[in-house]
């Protein structure tokens, strides 16, 4: 990333905005303004694509002198995207129905430098692996996690013992910004561009 560079996050996630810090780069957060697609019947990769770019390019559009980065996570089972639950008894169900079963998380991620004309999209997947559980499992997830905020009623990080048996690829795409990808776009593509 260059140095006189500004870099924003276009995301109000706390764990992206976690996992970029961790990246070690200074950066400010600004929330786009925008109405994300959410059909469970789209495919999940051009969800996640559209809704990173979406937001990348609403704030890039009003910030064109800085990298903008913009990110949109899925969780996707049985040819359909579970998105964020809308209340306690949707993530109820969501934690049902992946329960013993093996789903796949997609990111995209989008960053925008509008004063250089770059447009960088990229996708990445992971799988999970949820053990068996039953409905008591599930009641003490709710109550030790915020189910509400997140794409399947779950966080990898939080609670794991409880349901998760295992999972394959970027931990961090699970927990929604693959950490490897955004900081090889940050600090090699962007200085290419």
């Amino acid at each position: 990333m260059p140095k006189n560079h500004r870099l924003i996050l276009a995301s109000a996630s706390p764990r992206r905005r976690e996992l970029l810090a961790q990246l070690g780069f200074a950066f400010d957060v600004i929330v786009a303004d925008v109405v994300e697609h959410e059909d469970p019947a789209t495919d999940p990769r051009v969800m996640v694509a559209h809704n990173a770019a979406l937001k990348a390019d609403f704030v890039a559009g009003r910030h064109p002198e800085a990298v903008v980065l913009g990110a949109d996570t899925t969780v996707f089972l049985d040819g359909e995207a579970i998105n964020k639950p809308r209340d306690l008894d949707e993530a109820r169900a969501m934690l049902r129905r992946l329960s013993g079963k093996v789903h796949t998380v997609f990111t995209g991620v989008a960053v925008r430098h509008l004063a250089r004309k770059l447009v960088i999209d990229r996708g990445v997947s992971s799988q999970v692996e949820f053990k068996p559980f039953g409905d008591s499992v599930i009641e003490e997830y709710v109550t030790r996690v915020n189910t509400l905020d997140k794409a399947g009623a779950y966080s990898i990080q939080e609670a794991t013992e409880l349901i998760i048996a295992g999972y394959q690829g970027s931990f961090s795409n699970i927990m929604g910004l693959p950490m490897e990808a955004t900081k090889q776009i940050l600090t090699q593509d962007v200085l290419q561009g």
